[in-house]
């Protein structure tokens, strides 16, 4: 982790300082830094929390805690929006920023309103730093499952879980393989495929000034920063995939321009948030895709803290796979 840390750059010295003085086990298997105003400052890791001292030490007590004060909170803004808060400011609106290497960074703090609507963030007391980890090689166990061998591509596919459980890391690998023509079974013998990656909030990519910061393969195309519905029609005009990736969708008119997709001829991966089956048919437009089958393979996520199920179900809701792997660090 060390030797990979830009994310901290965006830490106020004095906060980074203790967070890289922390254990390697820690820093290892960080998910999340939580950065609160007057309030114990909390990392998050391994499926377990726990705080930091003012020296860089573990604790389980809060009170012993450091608190970040209004400084820390006003330098953190700054250097996260790289001294622009107008630059970001559509970012701010939804109350998040990904910074460079896809790291996302969610915020609290007062609302502004605008005829009904949020306008966008003042006062922001609480911040939320998500850590994006690229793990080459998870989607391995899957991948096999996803493939088309009658059309010599992959199946529709929806991967589901509940948030920080690996949608995205899985996601990311997955593109990675079939941009790379890297199926994982002997059976599949034909070459890469044109990947369009439509990365809405640039966690898939990580892009810094619309280059990939992790490996999406050698035949992925990426839209940084684009609406999903209309990211998935601006590729299928300009870049021709064959196989469209989007992550966390379930707007209407992102199912309707999913159909658009389907209705070209092109295979979609999807990730969306869920723990279940009958949660998911609960969802307007999403129920209606469920209903019909147009997924052929649903991929399920699942993390406790000693380990990580995937289970992967045909469009007839039948059991293809399930497959537990020891180890509950975030994939």
């Amino acid at each position: 982790m060390k030797r990979n840390a830009n994310w901290s750059l965006i830490l106020p010295p004095e906060v980074r300082a203790m967070i890289m003085s922390l254990p390697e086990r820690v820093l290892a298997e960080l998910e999340e830094v939580r950065v609160r105003e007057d309030r114990p400052l909390e990392v998050i890791f391994g499926g377990s929390y726990g705080f930091v001292t003012s020296e860089g030490k573990l604790t389980d007590l809060s009170s012993g805690a450091y608190k970040p004060n209004k400084e820390d909170c006003h330098r953190l803004l700054d250097l996260m929006t790289n001294h622009s808060l107008y630059t970001m400011e559509e970012q701010l609106r939804r109350g998040f920023v990904t910074v460079a290497g896809g790291h996302r960074v969610g915020m609290s703090g007062r609302t502004v309103l605008s005829q009904g609507k949020v306008s966008h963030l003042r006062d922001i007391a609480g911040f939320n730093i998500r850590i994006a980890r690229e793990v080459k090689g998870v989607g391995k166990p899957i991948l096999p499952y996803l493939l088309d061998f009658g059309q010599k591509g992959v199946h529709h596919t929806l991967i589901v879980s509940p948030p920080q459980h690996g949608k995205t890391t899985l996601l990311r690998d997955l593109v990675r393989m079939i941009s790379s023509g890297e199926w994982c079974h002997t059976d599949a013998t034909w070459k890469a495929m044109k990947v369009g990656v439509v990365d809405e909030r640039s966690e898939i990519a990580g892009c810094i000034k619309g280059v990939p910061s992790f490996d999406l393969g050698v035949r992925s195309d990426v839209l940084d920063g684009c609406p999903k519905a209309e990211g998935m029609m601006m590729l299928i005009r300009s870049m021709s995939p064959e196989v469209l990736v989007v992550d966390e969708f379930g707007r209407m008119e992102d199912v309707l321009a999913m159909r658009e997709a389907i209705h070209a001829g092109v295979s979609v991966i999807a990730t969306a948030h869920g723990q279940a089956l009958d949660e998911l048919v609960r969802r307007p437009g999403l129920s209606e895709l469920l209903t019909e089958g147009v997924f052929r393979r649903i991929v399920f996520l699942q993390r406790t803290k000693k380990q990580m199920m995937f289970r992967v179900f045909d469009e007839k809701k039948r059991a293809m796979l399930i497959d537990t792997v020891r180890g509950g660090a975030r994939v």
